[in-house]
């Protein structure tokens, strides 16, 4: 690993930290490098508050402030270049007059894409680009493929026995998951800004959709219920956080609830273009069957992530979708169960 690269993971730590707290703008992290020694650190922590740079360049101490301008400031993504709800962080790097920028990937957002970067070359900066741009671009996944395939990152979630079964197939509900990996969902629950289910799904399980054992912000709730068959009196129309639902029959809002009426119902177009208008960037994708064997045909998924209660085996029920060929990207154990992580790399 040279030294590019190790100052490059500092800024992906540090993005990180901004998880479920930034959206709709993306994770980013920056560090300050002064003769091999770090004067300065800082990632962008809220919506609508300063940047990654800025806050950089705010850590800086005193006696440290003097090494601004023969410092390196690395950033895992390319400085915004106009203005939006802060001014532009090209503005405060020339300002300080930082000789070198490294940056891991180029912004994918319209308003930006390559501008800054050229900015800064005009005005006579170094900027060296493409460190880690991999793990850059993963780290923005949501952000970059709402920019570059004009739809919301989608993350499909399903629980299952070891038998490969994720329901009972009956009246009565089937509880697969642990206390534990129920943390984890909700824990995904506040860094994705959109959930939803179909009709069998509300109708079976009746679920709130909320996030209640994570620190963090609830998603949207978004129900696809074509021919509006759920009762309003149901948990997920309970409470003051939003409702979207998906359907054929009318549009229209009253109080916390929004119905969208599409006509498309071939395929999973229709909802992905739908989101994308909406500004939506991802969205978790928790049932039912039908619904996530849909997405899975479609093609237009982007991550699963499948429980597994490795104990547990019923011998007969609801089937879970066919997993993707090939090995997980990686697998959580957790007390006798296990989160699979697979990655669509046959995108259409």
């Amino acid at each position: 690993m040279n030294e590019h690269e190790i100052y490059m993971r500092r800024c992906f730590q540090l993005a990180a930290l901004g998880a479920g707290q930034v959206a709709p703008n993306p994770l980013v992290g920056a560090v300050l490098v002064y003769q091999q020694r770090v004067i300065g650190e800082g990632y962008h922590r809220k919506y609508g508050g300063a940047h990654a740079e800025v806050n950089c360049l705010n850590s800086v101490t005193e006696t440290d402030k003097r090494f601004i301008s023969e410092a390196t400031l690395y950033v895992s993504l390319e400085p915004c270049n106009h203005f939006g709800k802060t001014p532009p962080c090209t503005d405060a790097i020339l300002k300080h007059r930082i000789p070198r920028v490294v940056i891991s990937v180029t912004d994918p957002f319209e308003a930006v894409n390559g501008t800054a970067i050229q900015r800064l070359r005009d005005a006579g900066v170094e900027v060296m680009t493409g460190v880690l741009e991999d793990e850059g671009r993963r780290l923005i996944e949501a952000f970059y493929t709402f920019h570059t395939q004009k739809r919301p990152l989608i993350v499909l979630k399903w629980a299952q026995t070891a038998d490969g079964f994720m329901g009972s197939g009956t009246d009565q509900r089937l509880k697969i998951s642990s206390g534990l990996t129920d943390m984890w969902v909700h824990r995904w629950r506040s860094e994705i800004p959109a959930i939803v289910v179909g009709t069998q799904t509300a109708l079976m399980d009746n679920p709130l959709l909320t996030n209640r054992l994570w620190p963090g912000k609830s998603p949207l709730r978004i129900l696809i219920d074509r021919q509006l068959r759920v009762p309003l009196h149901y948990y997920i129309f309970q409470g003051d956080e939003p409702v979207l639902v998906m359907n054929s029959q009318r549009s229209g809002a009253s109080n916390h609830i929004s119905h969208v009426q599409i006509d498309d119902w071939e395929s999973v177009n229709g909802l992905l273009e739908s989101w994308y208008h909406m500004g939506i960037q991802s969205v978790l994708v928790e049932g039912g069957q039908k619904l996530l064997t849909s997405f899975m045909h479609s093609g237009k998924w982007d991550e699963l992530r499948v429980i597994v209660n490795t104990t547990m085996e019923t011998g007969t029920g609801l089937k879970a979708p066919p997993l993707p060929d090939g090995t997980p990207e990686k697998i959580q154990s957790l007390n006798g169960e296990e989160i699979r992580y697979y990655r669509n790399l046959n995108h259409t």
